[in-house]
């Protein structure tokens, strides 16, 4: 007998989805995936979840609330993106945060790069999940990057976090890439083999 499923319109995409039901422990991560995409508006509206404007996004993930400063001035600048918070970022670092709940995905311990970490939100969630992170971005956003990453992962973090600086095109430095990284961001710049979190 063929399931009967529920299709509705998602956001101002315009593409049908399937309501999921699921018997299984991933079922939070794909309703994560599912909610984010069918709250995006009928209109087409960048970030729900975040304001460029405000000074600050305040944020609970893994126990702890986090305050994730930006710096809505420099949005201004040609090419400048990372010194705001992005959808994207909230919902990686939300879907991160019920995969390992749920058991799906390990962090404790592993080696994950990011690369254009912008405010440092997804690096702060993977390292209070216990990971050993490595937060990389353009000279210019290290400051800020610096400062979000040292007042978010003062206490209770099962992991580690340290900020370096990327430009894309350079050389990584070795111990970006040696050993080689569990997971990252954007990777496959420089490291084929990879398993790849947002693009």
């Amino acid at each position: 007998m063929e399931e009967e499923r529920l299709e509705m319109m998602l956001g101002s995409y315009g593409g049908k989805v399937s309501v999921l039901e699921w018997e299984t422990e991933s079922g939070a991560a794909e309703e994560t995936m599912l909610l984010w995409g069918i709250q995006q508006p009928t209109v087409s509206k960048q970030n729900a979840f975040v304001s460029h404007s405000s000074l600050q996004l305040l944020l609970d993930a893994c126990g702890h609330s986090l305050s994730i400063l930006q710096s809505p001035s420099s949005l201004g600048k040609p090419g400048v993106t990372g010194a705001v918070m992005w959808d994207s970022g909230v919902v990686l670092g939300k879907f991160l945060e019920h995969a390992v709940d749920l058991g799906i995905l390990v962090l404790q311990g592993k080696k994950v790069v990011e690369l254009g970490s912008g405010c440092g939100l997804v690096g702060c969630i993977a390292a209070l999940l216990g990971a050993q992170v490595i937060l990389t971005d353009l000279p210019d956003r290290l400051r800020l990057l610096k400062k979000n990453v040292e007042s978010n992962l003062r206490h209770g973090v099962r992991g580690s976090a340290a900020v370096k600086e990327l430009t894309w095109g350079d050389d990584p430095d070795n111990d970006l890439i040696e050993p080689p990284p569990d997971y990252g961001t954007k990777i496959p710049l420089f490291l084929p083999n990879f398993k790849l979190w947002q693009c």
